[in-house]
């Protein structure tokens, strides 16, 4: 029997027992040191702090989502497992967007020290010490994002709905689909971004009622129909939580597709959803799934008809379940 002294030593076995390669290089690929001196605050002084061993990290992420589900299966406890893992996700998710609030403060600073260059040796140390902090939150960040993604994986694979955070965007390193917002879509923040928050390729615009499809299969088949026409494929739902859009969701993380969620903007009143269908058509998506709902779903219907844009119409009598009925 093997004994441990302490968590980094059974994170390390843990690791060699479940070494899986496209992992270690996601994780080896974001746990980089961009400089030899580390600076977290405007306020430290540059010192010597290296990244944590990268596949103990991994270990560790996945031995705290993996045990959550193990643990709780088959007792009274096993339907909440997945809340507890989702909120494990997005703890991850949450203390990265912290990092990268303070990132782009620093980014900001580093630029206004660009645009005012001083000879003097103050200002020199100034500009080298903001980059040096800009890099090192770079670094926390995307370290932070590789957590994030591996325990979303973790997530997916276990409940079988792709992880997404209640309000924002989650873009990938790679390890799964990035969920967009569209508000950050519409509005990409800044050009080293702009990929991540507006992917360039062909749309395929998706929508669906909220109430009994539970036919992942149909969805799923005609999707992967989609998307062996349209490799380079972007999806974009209405963003329903339940429904035809949740399983078209799941498709996506399991495929590696972005999607772009257009939420409802609530301030627009009773006209929310029909607006959310014309920023939809405002993508000029090149194909478009809309599976049997309410009226919203036939008015987006309606307007991708208008537009001469190829309609896939899926009705709930088309499931399995309503065929064997």
């Amino acid at each position: 029997m093997t004994t441990f002294t302490n968590f980094a030593d059974l994170a390390s076995f843990v690791a060699d027992e479940r070494r899986n390669d496209t992992l270690t290089q996601t994780y080896e690929g974001a746990f980089i040191e961009h400089s030899e001196m580390a600076k977290l605050s405007v306020v430290d002084a540059p010192e010597q702090l290296d990244m944590p061993d990268p596949e103990q990290v991994r270990a560790a992420v996945e031995m705290m989502m993996a045990t959550m589900f193990d643990v709780l299966r088959d007792t009274r406890m096993e339907p909440f497992a997945a809340d507890l893992a989702w909120g494990f996700a997005n703890s991850f998710h949450v203390v990265a967007k912290r990092i990268e609030g303070r990132e782009d403060d620093a980014a900001n600073k580093l630029r206004d020290l660009a645009r005012a260059f001083d000879p003097s040796e103050i200002y020199a140390t100034e500009l080298e010490e903001t980059q040096t902090l800009c890099q090192t939150l770079q670094g926390c960040r995307e370290a932070m994002e590789c957590m994030r993604d591996h325990a979303a994986e973790v997530y997916r694979v276990e409940t079988g709905k792709p992880f997404s955070p209640v309000r924002g965007s989650r873009v990938s390193s790679g390890l799964t689909a990035s969920m967009i917002d569209a508000r950050d879509y519409l509005a990409a923040r800044s050009r080293e971004r702009r990929e991540q928050f507006a992917p360039e390729g062909p749309v395929v615009a998706f929508s669906g009622g909220q109430k009994d499809w539970n036919d992942a299969d149909l969805l799923f088949r005609g999707l992967d129909k989609i998307k062996a026409r349209i490799p380079e494929m972007i999806l974009a739902t209405t963003a329903q939580s339940k429904g035809a859009d949740a399983i078209a969701h799941a498709w996506a993380a399991s495929r590696g597709v972005k999607v772009i969620k257009f939420m409802l903007d609530r301030s627009a009143g009773n006209r929310a959803a029909f607006i959310r269908n014309e920023r939809i058509l405002g993508l000029k998506p090149v194909e478009a799934v809309v599976c049997e709902g309410t009226g919203i779903q036939a008015n987006l219907a309606q307007k991708l008809r208008q537009a001469n844009v190829p309609l896939h119409i899926v009705k709930l009598a088309h499931q399995a379940s309503a065929k064997q009925a």
